[in-house]
């Protein structure tokens, strides 16, 4: 990224602060989330265009309330609060919040009353989200109201001699049908970017600090076959050649024929330094009479490490492990900059790794959302079979098997697994489907095949459709389809006798039931 042409994104713990993110990008603008402390002078001395605050969880009331460097609104950089960011911007610059009489929460019109830069050319009236319980009562010298509700009087305020604005209501989100129109007016008319951030510069930039980052070290990388490690296998052996060394470990909870195919597509097609790792009995052992999926995920990281050192050590001195770590994987673990959101589950790349680990990570598209990955894939000449391939969890089936992990229940999970994919490729809009699998449930039910009483196990079936994993809807699959995969799950995968159909959305459910 150029210097002044980027917005940083300080992260005060939103379900939405990534999506912020994600909308700067497709404004063809860089943006990064930032932890929601950092010091002014550091902030300033990385020159961002702009600076948005993100929402939270938090009231400005509550004791260790997360808070910005006050003096990030001396810099003379325009900053944009979002919520939770408005409020905590009135509270440091001496205005007054107050609890609102109730909670706001959905759809809500806005009437705008001073158009300024932010609302320019937009109707009087917008179509907003809201998701608060606080307000601004009283607006810091120097700001005006921009819009307003009957319920929430100051809705947008803004102070154009200093360019800091706040919005009440959540431009991000879809269900404010004209607030990239807002961000535009923002990230372009007040911070004075191009839009010219294209991927061909991450790529360049990339590779510049992937040189800088391992030197003449010798970097060892995962290679599963799916797309996150597939671009990072590509992008690193752009930067480093024979540097790199990829290793694909058999964990014994994959579907049905991927080591071979692995194998065939990388060590045969495309000529990568590739070493094949058969440890399906290792990981087998380690998850025996593990129910709980937290136990499972970091069973699987720890042993996937362990396997990763060994085989290291045999390469010779191997110093740095790459990984295919997404900004959606970091977010729902942890807060990827140490801010205030809440842990939703641990994810393969950033969970259940030692304490002391003996590589250091090397992360290239940390930073990216998983339809960007797919960009980049293109952009580094990958074939449409890879950079479209549905996403596959680091631990596998092992958390799409609900229960104990055993090798009799992958491969039933396997069997039906390869079916669904069957099925699910031959319809006419694949590409539009995110992620579509069958889970299996550690539940009995009774059956009649022939004139037999069967007592076997349950499978469901996940299809859903999403951009980048935040959030997700199921598919409406033609039922022809759903005839045809619960018929022959049932027909022909011994041990299976019902298939359900799962059609929750995230939120509130997570696409993975694990």
């Amino acid at each position: 990224m150029r210097d002044g042409e980027w917005i940083a994104i300080l992260d005060f713990g939103s379900q939405y602060s990534q999506l912020i993110a994600r909308r700067v990008r497709e404004l063809h603008v860089y943006s990064e989330l930032i932890r929601f402390d950092t010091p002014a002078k550091i902030l300033a001395a990385r020159k961002p265009a702009g600076i948005i605050l993100s929402g939270g969880p938090s009231s400005v009331f509550e004791p260790g309330a997360p808070l910005a460097d006050p003096e990030i609104y001396r810099l003379g950089i325009p900053v944009l609060g979002i919520c939770y960011g408005m409020q905590m911007t009135a509270h440091l610059l001496g205005g007054t919040v107050k609890p609102g009489n109730s909670r706001e929460y959905g759809s809500a019109s806005i009437r705008i009353s001073n158009p300024s830069v932010l609302f320019k050319d937009l109707p009087d009236a917008l179509d907003v989200w809201m998701s608060h319980g606080d307000q601004v009562e009283q607006m810091p010298t120097g700001f005006e109201k921009l819009a307003g509700t009957s319920t929430c009087p100051v809705a947008a305020m803004g102070d154009d001699s200093r360019r800091i604005y706040g919005l009440q209501f959540h431009p991000e989100v879809v269900h404010t049908p004209l607030g990239m129109e807002v961000l535009k007016r923002f990230v372009f008319n007040l911070c004075g970017t191009t839009g010219d951030w294209e991927m061909a510069q991450f790529i360049r930039e990339s590779i510049r600090l992937i040189r800088e980052e391992v030197g003449s070290n010798h970097v060892v990388c995962g290679l599963s076959g799916g797309v996150d490690s597939s671009v990072v296998a590509v992008l690193l052996q752009k930067a480093i050649g024979d540097q790199l060394h990829c290793i694909f470990v058999d964990n014994g909870v994959l579907r049905h024929g991927e080591a071979q195919q692995v194998e065939n597509t990388f060590a045969g097609k495309f000529g990568i330094d590739l070493k094949v790792v058969d440890a399906a009995d290792l990981f087998l052992d380690g998850l025996k009479g593990l129910i709980d999926p937290e136990q499972k995920r970091k069973t699987i990281g720890r042993i996937f490490i362990d396997v990763f050192a060994e085989e290291a050590r045999k390469l010779g001195n191997i110093k740095c492990l790459a990984q295919g770590t997404l900004y959606p994987d970091v977010i729902e673990s942890v807060s990827p900059i140490g801010g205030p959101s809440a842990t939703i589950k641990s994810h393969h790349n950033v969970g259940g790794l030692p304490e002391k680990l003996d590589f250091k990570l090397i992360e290239p598209v940390r930073e990216l959302f998983k339809d960007e990955v797919r960009i980049l894939g293109s952009e580094l000449g990958l074939p449409d079979e890879i950079v479209h391939r549905q996403p596959f969890p680091g631990p596998g089936l092992a958390v799409r098997i609900l229960g104990e992990v055993t090798a009799a229940r992958v491969t039933m999970l396997q069997q039906a697994d390869l079916r669904v994919q069957q099925e699910i490729t031959k319809l006419d809009n694949y590409r539009q489907i995110w992620q579509s699998f069958a889970v299996l449930l550690p539940v009995q039910t009774v059956g009649v095949m022939g004139d037999s009483r069967t007592y076997e196990n349950v499978a469901a079936l996940r299809v859903v459709e999403s951009k980048d994993a935040m959030t997700a809807d199921w598919c409406r699959i033609p039922y022809d389809t759903l005839a045809r995969i619960s018929n022959r799950i049932i027909n022909e995968v011994q041990g299976i006798n019902r298939v359900v159909f799962d059609i929750s959305s995230k939120p509130p459910a997570t696409i993975e039931w694990e």
